[in-house]
């Protein structure tokens, strides 16, 4: 197969990147999964957006602090300034957000000084992505292929010329590409516990890996401190951070508030612990009880009924919590235009790192960085755009996949704690 670009993963930032793109370019997306299968769906709480200039300089400095001043300042800059267009942006591909009187109505989250963060209802991501992914699919130019894997990327001379992939049925094909996007996502699928989709397992990581691609910060991975307890196996149910920044308690076994929710949410996941240490507890609690039932019902319908399916009523009583493994801030090293150490070769959303985020990041600034990043590489690819000549065919060793997903699983976990113990 050849196309113009290839890109990987069909999350906000391989959709948005698709539609920032040239319309005279032929543009393929694999995914893993089904096109509605990417973390981007699952998001809850919102997206932050610059309001007005009055508020930049708390925004800067929120985002700033929850990440340990380990933030790329510039980065962290374009995310804000960008923040407007993208949101013009999103409501020109028919995204619907919460308003009051025609005006848009803005929430807070956890770690944030003011509300600054737009949604709708409890399901902000799978409103987003979805209209993205209709945006796509109605493009002449943009072809979607579900269920293709990613096992390695095409290699020569020093630059990328596209993916190798698998589909369903363990057929191995390259595909050409003038250029290639990475946007595969995070790695919650190395995690026992974790609120991300099991087939994201790092595949990126491991391809740049393999290939010494730079990466950034790979240890600096976020504990979400709020996901539904259960014994249950698979991927765990978030409880947003827009429920505690609409008034929602921690508390033990005794009642006892034990932490400021509104801390950013490695600070809440480590109180929450060492809670649980100190009175030998499986999961504290929290209660949605000081948030009006009407708001319940109205701005997070798909919690109440999610818990309502689990016996737990909201509006009558408290939910056993637990921290699970949500983000990851780490990733491929790129640059203020998502290109990577490899030319002709960016990485976008989750599985690249900008220094957006820091150590830590803060709520809703996922969707926004991504679809920031995203229109950028987009934006690189077309103003600079230069064939490669006609592509040579390529003997595939399929035997050489053959330990796939495991060796790559492996290989990445095992980068991880050599990151964490140079540190």
């Amino acid at each position: 197969m050849k196309t113009d670009i290839v890109i990987v993963g069909c999350g906000v930032g391989g959709l948005y990147c698709a539609l920032q793109l040239p319309k005279d370019k032929n543009i393929v997306v694999i995914t893993k999964d089904r096109a509605e299968h990417s973390d981007s769906f699952l998001a809850q709480g919102g997206i932050c957006v610059l309001r007005d200039e009055s508020d930049y300089d708390s925004y800067f400095e929120d985002t700033m602090r929850a990440g340990h001043y380990e933030n790329n300042k510039k980065s962290v800059d374009i995310m804000i300034r960008s923040s407007p267009d993208v949101i013009a942006d999103l409501v020109g591909y028919g995204v619907e957000f919460e308003r009051q009187n025609g005006e848009f109505v803005y929430t807070r989250e956890g770690a944030h000084s003011n509300p600054r963060i737009l949604f709708h209802e409890d399901e902000t991501g799978k409103e987003i992505t979805s209209r993205l992914l209709d945006a796509a699919k109605s493009r002449e130019n943009i072809t979607i292929l579900e269920y293709r894997t990613m096992v390695d990327i095409i290699c020569r001379n020093g630059q990328c010329e596209g993916i190798i992939c698998h589909d369903a049925d363990g057929n191995y094909f390259p595909i050409f590409a003038h250029y290639t996007v990475l946007a595969t996502g995070g790695i919650g699928g190395l995690y026992a516990h974790s609120t991300n989709y099991r087939h994201l397992t790092g595949d990126s990581l491991a391809v740049a890996l393999r290939h010494g691609i730079a990466l950034k910060d790979i240890d600096y991975i976020q504990i979400h401190p709020t996901t539904l307890y259960t014994e249950k196996k698979g991927r765990k149910f978030l409880i947003s951070e827009s429920v505690r920044g609409e008034g929602a308690h921690l508390h033990n076994d005794k009642g006892e508030r034990f932490v400021d929710e509104l801390l950013p949410r490695d600070v809440v996941t480590e109180a929450i612990y060492d809670e649980m240490e100190k009175t030998d507890a499986e999961h504290v609690w929290l209660s949605m009880l000081p948030i009006p039932e009407q708001e319940i019902k109205g701005h997070f319908p798909n919690i109440y009924k999610h818990c309502l399916d689990e016996g737990y009523d909201v509006t009558r009583e408290s939910i056993p919590v637990v921290p699970s493994q949500h983000y990851y801030m780490g990733g491929i090293d790129v640059s203020e235009y998502s290109k990577t150490s490899m030319d002709r070769l960016y990485a976008v959303g989750e599985t690249a790192c900008n220094g957006v985020h820091g150590k830590n990041r803060l709520a809703s600034n996922s969707l926004l960085e991504s679809l920031v990043f995203a229109g950028r590489a987009a934006r690189d690819i077309g103003e600079n755009y230069n064939p490669l000549p006609e592509p040579q065919e390529i003997d595939i060793d399929a035997a050489a996949y053959r330990n796939y997903p495991e060796e790559y699983k492996k290989l990445v976990l095992e980068a991880i704690e050599k990151e964490k113990n140079r540190k």
